[in-house]
């Protein structure tokens, strides 16, 4: 069963069409990164799926159910952690805790048992009296997504959780995350970091509102034509000029220090006598290819 179906979701703000029919599945249980640059449609369309705004076209199934006719039944199983954390500065950890179970309607008990399992979770034991706006990047992350899970939602959406904390946080976040999965928790997670999108079960990459292609990580790489290449270089836009027009050369792109290309089979001489090796390719490669050729598109 799929937990989400949307279906030509579009929204516009006037004349400006920040989403464009844009369509795909989230199966239950999965993990689904929703790639982009900033800009890109990604939040516009998570804050449509979970009900704050409405689509000026398209419709949403979400847990089963028309999202239109039955928005407040479905928000009941959904958990959303923002780009900026939903949390209180001037309240304590467990202050926070607390409040967000009382949003929830959780009897008491079941609060307590709850707000145990979050702190010991989120590793915040020993730090529940702390104010929340004095805690790190990485505990206040991780005690902005225990307030949205506290309730067990079926589903979660996750809008940049990672952005601004360092790479050690956003491991033990992502931990966090495949746990959840585990025991059946559907994640929908929007993120501009290729490595984490590396660990998703399904990815849908976005681009100038458009969806430009979904899949496992595996079909997405296996859309790429012919065979990735890297050349290391202390000058890499000057190579991407030498490299113009060279035979059987695909498409090219800067990649920090080195130039990756895409090449025919019998091409691969000339790139070794450069220094080139052949690659596995990237996420990073096929979003660069993608995005290459959805500006050719938007330019036609």
């Amino acid at each position: 069963m799929d937990a989400v179906i949307a279906h030509e979701l579009t929204r516009r703000f006037g004349r400006f069409t920040a989403v464009d029919r844009v369509s795909f599945r989230v199966p239950e249980g999965s993990v689904f990164g929703f790639l982009g640059p900033n800009g890109s449609g990604k939040t516009t369309t998570i804050r449509m799926l979970t009900g704050i705004l409405e689509p000026s076209a398209g419709s949403a199934e979400v847990l089963g159910m028309d999202l239109a006719s039955n928005k407040e039944k479905v928000r009941e199983h959904l958990g959303y952690m923002s780009q900026k954390f939903s949390l209180y500065d001037d309240l304590t950890v467990r202050e926070n805790l607390d409040f967000y179970a009382g949003l929830f309607s959780l009897p008491l008990a079941r609060s307590r048992e709850r707000i145990e399992k979050i702190v010991e979770m989120a590793g915040l034991s020993g730090r529940t009296n702390d104010l929340a706006g004095r805690l790190s990047g990485g505990f206040r992350q991780r005690l902005a997504l225990g307030c949205a899970i506290l309730h067990r939602p079926r589903l979660l959406f996750l809008d940049e959780p990672t952005s601004g904390v360092d790479p050690r946080s956003r491991r033990r976040f992502w931990d966090i995350i495949y746990g959840l999965a585990a025991e059946g928790t559907t994640i929908m997670v929007t993120t501009h970091f290729m490595d984490e999108a590396e660990h998703c079960d399904r990815i849908g990459f976005m681009y100038a509102g458009r969806l430009v292609a979904s899949g496992s990580p595996a079909e997405l790489k296996a859309l790429l034509p012919g065979y990735a290449w890297e050349i290391p270089s202390e000058d890499p836009i000057g190579l991407l000029e030498r490299l113009k027009g060279t035979k059987g050369m695909i498409e090219s792109a800067v990649h920090g220090r080195s130039v990756h290309l895409l090449a025919e089979e019998d091409s691969g001489a000339v790139f070794e006598s450069l220094g080139g090796r052949r690659i596995v390719p990237s996420l990073e490669d096929v979003f660069v290819h993608l995005v290459m050729n959805e500006r050719k598109v938007l330019d036609e």
